[in-house]
């Protein structure tokens, strides 16, 4: 249906996504509009595409597919649009003076002669151009964002491209739409290369090459985490990106000008041509630099500590192993150090001892962790305060300089005298880099992980590159202490990490075996243990029981296990509001997961004073809870378990994944009372000793694998590792020769 009329009210607007209800005059009634409109005020026309539907909640409506915006052309039409909150500064009193005088000539006197409305009492000259350049700027915007959403981009990314070009988006994009991709956080290749091929241009365009290779470096990045690429490996997938026939002299050409424009960084690395992206490459380096600077500038005293350490086993009734000793005694000792072991190694008992000796030194410690759920499990075993590392940071999207989403930095430093940081397995490239720049010169600094699990889902080998280095001390703990052996999680996880299977005993209380063959087999076994027998078993909720899949998709994939889980746990009812999309439906009551950083989601909390603590942040591997679905608004608000509440757009609800099942990658750093894992067969890529390594660890108090022996042989027996390209631990290698060389003249 086609509708001509003018917006009487504006019932509700997502600043965000620009999801907008509206009262429309039309043909003298009223109707609820609803869908996605540019930067919209009382008392403009609108002329507008829909269907009607039924809402059974909120009864007849217009579902808007297109919009065009035109100014009003009533008197007060005119008043209102010169009232709302786009017009700032304009009461409706000076609305009113402007209107009586001007009329329906209001809009042409903006247009074309501002000037004229210093013939208003109390309009001066200043005034007068301001509001014309609030109208002009508002006209602007609309006539952008409504020549954007010709090209399906939404509302909020329209807002932002309109951000970065202001008038000149329309010429910008016509000419250049790959430039979206440089400039514009949010818009990928493929939605530029969609613009672009509506818009004519060649697909061997230099343009389109330029986008290509930023992209398939950008894509190694973060599908692969690597850090830099093999320049072979580069010209291969750009073949692919953009299928046409690639030309080895136009491609060198514009990697010229990329490094010009120092966007890349070229160089010769083991005989190999490479290509790294420069902000890659400057935090590797910085991050580099930094660890030595750290190492150095530490004033080493070589205390003994062997007094502080008996005090501290007679107080705590314990007896630390020498290699336990030996781990405290480097930490307190060095400016930088790593301790790495796997689970039951005593790892938490020695943080507890080194918060312990830097207390007595008087050192003020801060306990970090990636995850929020890796930093309640530090706090809750060691007693002492614990943040992520994006919390400690003070993550503040609106100031971001650079690489930096961060208030604390080398201007702003944290204060602490010791940062220990748990889980650095986790720790990818750009979060060391933020973390290293906002510890002061002289501090400490100690990472604590287990070397054997799964490297981060961000870009860069962190862990592996410094241990490989030879550059800061290391201790690594293999003693597994006598509480731990008696778990057989902690056991087999061994036994798994050095190639051996795992032991099934009718005796464990704590890790159990379920023989199935086919598929169908181990899904409804998998089901019928998170939803009816384990429940029972170990007195648990169901959603306190986590299956980790190997992979995403497939009978045994995680979607699949997430929607025949969703059926048992939290199914429909018509009193359960509930979205629906192609290939999931999410309703309130169900766990979810964040699997992208999004640094401008805004959060809240209550605190115990009372008041809400409101931030920005949201990452990858935050877990909650759907608290609330508006059906008005298609809205989710979810409640994350460290206690912050985010209330998610549509657009943005693709950002969400149910995860009563998630994938291993997915649950590192976290730690779940019950895990169920299905063992199914599949590529040796994937299903690695690692893998299953990592699976199995994530368990606090039973495992159930599910499948058959010989796939979990298989598993145990393939230590193929996925090489990672980095440049840290050559980085490291190199500062710490220069240094070398700096003190040694000293």
């Amino acid at each position: 249906m086609f509708i001509l009329g003018q917006v009487e009210n504006i019932v509700y607007r997502n600043e965000e996504n620009g999801y907008t209800v509206l009262k429309v005059f039309s043909n003298g009634e009223i109707l609820t509009c609803v869908g996605k409109f540019p930067q919209i005020a009382e008392g403009q026309r609108v002329e507008i595409d829909g269907t009607l539907i039924k809402n059974a909640k909120y009864g007849e409506q217009v579902s808007v597919q297109n919009v065009k915006v035109l100014p009003p052309d009533d008197i007060e039409g005119i008043k209102k649009y010169l009232t709302s909150k786009f017009m700032k500064g304009i009461g409706p009193a000076t609305a009113n003076l402007i209107v009586d005088h001007f009329g329906t000539t209001t809009f042409d006197v903006l247009d074309f002669n501002p000037l004229k409305l210093t013939e208003i009492k109390g309009i001066g000259e200043t005034k007068a151009l301001q509001i014309a350049e609030m109208y002009r700027e508002n006209k602007q915007a609309q006539n952008t964002i409504m020549f954007l959403q010709k090209y399906d981009i939404s509302t909020s990314l329209a807002i932002k491209i309109h951000n970065t070009y202001m008038d000149k988006t329309e010429q910008i994009v016509k000419t250049n739409p790959y430039r979206l991709v440089e400039d514009v956080d949010g818009i990928g290749f493929l939605t530029a290369d969609k613009i672009a091929q509506k818009l004519g241009i060649a697909k061997d365009s230099e343009f389109r090459f330029r986008a290509g290779i930023l992209y398939a470096l950008k894509q190694n990045s973060e599908k692969n985490g690597n850090t830099y690429i093999i320049k072979n490996t580069l010209v291969a997938e750009l073949t692919k990106i953009l299928g046409v026939e690639t030309n080895a002299e136009k491609i060198d050409d514009i990697l010229q000008i990329l490094i010009a424009e120092c966007k890349i960084k070229q160089f010769q690395k083991d005989e190999e041509e490479c290509i790294m992206l420069t902000n890659f490459y400057f935090m590797e380096d910085m991050s580099a630099q930094k660890i030595v600077r750290l190492k150095y500038d530490f004033d080493a005293q070589n205390l003994d500590l062997t007094d502080d350490i008996k005090e501290y086993e007679v107080v705590n009734n314990i007896t630390l192993h020498s290699k336990q000793q030996e781990a405290i005694k480097m930490a307190v000792n060095s400016g930088v150090s790593v301790i790495t072991g796997g689970p039951g190694t005593g790892k938490t008992t020695i943080v507890k001892c080194l918060i312990s000796c830097f207390k007595k030194l008087r050192k003020r410690c801060m306990l970090l962790a990636p995850t929020g759920r890796a930093a309640k499990r530090l706090s809750d075993s060691t007693g002492e305060d614990a943040s992520t590392i994006h919390r400690a940071l003070e993550l503040n999207f609106q100031t971001e300089e650079g690489n930096s989403f961060f208030a604390k930095n080398e201007d702003n430093p944290l204060t602490a005298d010791v940062v220990i940081v748990d889980e650095v397995s986790m720790v990818d490239s750009q979060l060391l880099y933020n973390l290293l720049r906002a510890i002061k010169y002289g501090s400490q600094l100690v990472l604590v992980g287990d070397k054997d699990q799964l490297p981060s889902v961000g870009a860069g080998n962190v862990l592996a590159d410094i241990l490989t280095s030879g550059v800061v001390p290391v201790v690594e703990l293999t003693e597994i202490y006598r509480q731990a052996n008696k778990s057989y999680i902690i056991t087999n996880a061994h036994l798994i990490n050095t190639g051996k299977m795992p032991i099934f005993d009718n005796t464990s209380t704590d890790f159990f075996f379920e023989s199935r063959e086919s598929l169908d087999e181990i899904l409804h076994t998998c089901i019928s243990l998170v939803t009816m027998r384990l429940p029972k078993f170990c007195h648990l909720e169901p959603e306190k029981i986590q299956v980790l899949a190997p992979m995403k998709i497939g009978t045994c994939g995680v979607d699949n296990l997430n929607k025949e889980l969703q059926k048992m746990i939290n199914p429909a009812r018509a009193d359960k509001p509930e979205i629906q999309f192609p290939f999931v439906t999410y309703r309130v009551g169900d766990k979810v997961m964040q699997i992208v950083n999004n640094y401008e989601q805004e959060w809240k909390r209550l605190l115990p004073e009372g008041i809400f603590e409101r931030g920005t942040g949201v990452f990858n591997g935050d877990s909650g809870t759907i608290s609330q679905i508006s059906l008005q608004t298609n809205e989710i608000t979810v409640d994350f378990e460290d206690g912050r509440t985010a209330i998610y757009a549509r657009e943005n609800i693709n950002e969400l994944m149910l995860s009563y099942a998630i994938t291993i990658h997915k649950s590192q750093g976290s730690e779940f009372p019950v895990v169920v894992i299905p063992v199914i067969s599949g590529t040796s890529t994937i299903l690695t000793r690692n893998l299953l390594y990592t699976a199995v660890t994530r368990a606090k108090k039973m495992v159930v694998l599910v499948g058959t022996k010989k796939n979990i042989a298989i598993m145990v027996k393939n230590n193929y590792t996925i090489k990672r390209y980095s440049m840290l631990k050559q980085f490291l290698t190199e500062r710490e020769q220069s240094a070398k060389l700096l003190f040694s003249k000293e």
